[in-house]
């Protein structure tokens, strides 16, 4: 019978020894061997006919090896079924002389393993915690600039001559230029904006200007700040381009015919909703950047429960096993170990992102946080129709088309899919569960202050 002993060789650090006498694999491997000579296919001898000394000689030693080593394993296996205990990872062998192992005498045969044991720890009073719920104040010039972007989206489109508006909207081509001429292989791309989009003082060399024309100016020149950015960004460049000289050429010009504020386009954008005034269509526009805000505060309220839980729950780690097996671990499959330097470097990543592991599968075994197989799929569902909304398709009466079910149900056999979806409600269900722990305090901010907090946020942690 199999004997299991341990020893502590540092903090979670455990050193496992299974011990196993011929009784426990020798009855298996010799059961093995009589079926394989069964199936053997030697040339010279009859299926089934092979002497069991040949075979012996030729399989055996392969055969032996891995009924011993699977009766370790299994062993080992059951021991920490048995006795509950909770490791990182899965257990490294020590050293082990595989050469020991002898076919032609069994013997008693001892392998040692060693484990990082996980730990127990306790989460933080979240009841106490310094949480605060961020109330986005809503202004008239949010619900006007809310407005006119709804009128310009599904307003009309008519040709111009020549620019002589600001709200002149141009198709152009940016064409990359040095010393007056064509850059060879320098930037060329299309864009679209209205001539307000440009810089005060640039405006006035495009005014008559029609398709055909061309400016030349320096992008800096051309734009301020912000919408500098945006062209940047939107040809592929950089800051440092800023200088840089391009070719405006036009090929069209056009005026945006707004959308009149009337009960036809109320009606359009809320179908069935009982918009008829425009005092009821800047309510609903209001009630819409509410919930907005109320949605990026109530992020904000998950990222500080985060960093409460994260911050505030002391996790003592193996850390020598884990380095160790973090060591075992190859970049890419078939690749090399990782080098000690290598481990040093994604260790205090790593580290956390298993804080946070551990600190989920508390709070969803302690709490009997679930996910159920119906939930997957309303997932799937609702993210096909987030899809088909981006892209200008609405959703309305396909929930229970058969093309909608037959894409879910295919989703749901992708097993990295599911994977994903479930992580993402189970995360979900975590901070909805955290929510009712804890007790904001409301704070009043502006949406231009409360960005560029979460901006800075979010930088300072990457």
């Amino acid at each position: 019978m199999a004997t299991i002993t341990k020893e502590s060789i540092g903090p979670l650090h455990e050193k496992i020894s299974v011990k196993l006498e011929k009784s426990d694999y020798l009855p298996s491997f010799e059961k093995a061997l009589k079926e394989y000579s069964k199936k053997a296919n030697i040339p010279g001898f009859r299926k089934g006919m092979v002497p069991a000394g040949l075979i012996k000689k030729m399989y055996g030693p392969s055969l032996f090896t891995d009924e011993v080593l699977r009766s370790v394993d299994r062993e080992l296996v059951g021991h920490l079924q048995q006795d509950k205990v909770e490791i990182f990872a899965q257990p490294l062998p020590l050293d082990t002389d595989i050469s020991q192992l002898d076919v032609n005498n069994p013997s008693d045969y001892t392998f040692h393993f060693e484990v990082g044991l996980k730990p127990d720890f306790q989460l933080p009073e979240l009841s106490k915690a310094a949480i605060t719920n961020y109330k986005v104040n809503v202004t008239d010039e949010m619900i006007d600039n809310e407005i006119t972007r709804l009128q310009n989206r599904y307003g009309n489109m008519k040709d111009e001559e020549t620019v002589n508006a600001d709200d002149n909207v141009l198709n152009v081509t940016f064409v990359e230029t040095e010393n007056g001429a064509e850059k060879e292989g320098g930037v060329n791309k299309e864009n679209s904006l209205l001539v307000k989009y440009f810089s005060e003082s640039f405006r006035p060399s495009l005014q008559g200007k029609k398709a055909g024309d061309e400016v030349t100016v320096q992008l800096e020149k051309a734009f301020d700040d912000k919408e500098l950015e945006v062209i940047l960004g939107d040809l592929g460049l950089t800051k440092e381009d800023a200088g840089k000289e391009f070719s405006i050429r036009i090929t069209k010009v056009g005026l945006l015919e707004k959308k009149e504020l009337e009960e036809g386009f109320f009606e359009q954008l809320y179908p069935g909703q009982d918009v008829k005034t425009e005092s009821d269509f800047r309510n609903k526009i209001r009630e819409e950047i509410e919930a907005y805000w109320a949605g990026q505060s109530r992020n904000q309220i998950h990222d500080q429960v985060f960093h409460q839980l994260v911050d505030h729950t002391a996790v003592e780690f193996p850390e020598t096993f884990l380095k160790k097996w973090l060591r075992t671990q190859p970049e890419a499959e078939g690749g090399a170990p990782k080098t000690e330097e290598e481990v040093e470097k994604e260790f205090p990543t790593f580290r956390n992102q298993l804080k946070w592991t551990l600190i989920s599968d508390k709070i969803v075994n302690d709490n009997g946080i679930q996910v159920q197989p119906d939930e997957l799929r309303s997932f799937a569902k609702q993210q096909l129709f987030g899809y088909m909304s981006n892209m200008g398709a609405g959703a309305n009466g396909m929930e229970d088309q058969p093309w909608v079910n037959d894409y879910v149900e295919k989703m749901m056999k992708d097993r990295k899919y599911v994977e994903d979806a479930y992580n993402r409600i189970q995360a979900q269900k975590i901070f909805e569960w955290a929510e009712t722990k804890v007790n904001p305090a409301d704070k009043a901010i502006g949406a231009e202050e409360f960005t560029e907090m979460v901006s800075a946020h979010q930088h300072s942690h990457h």
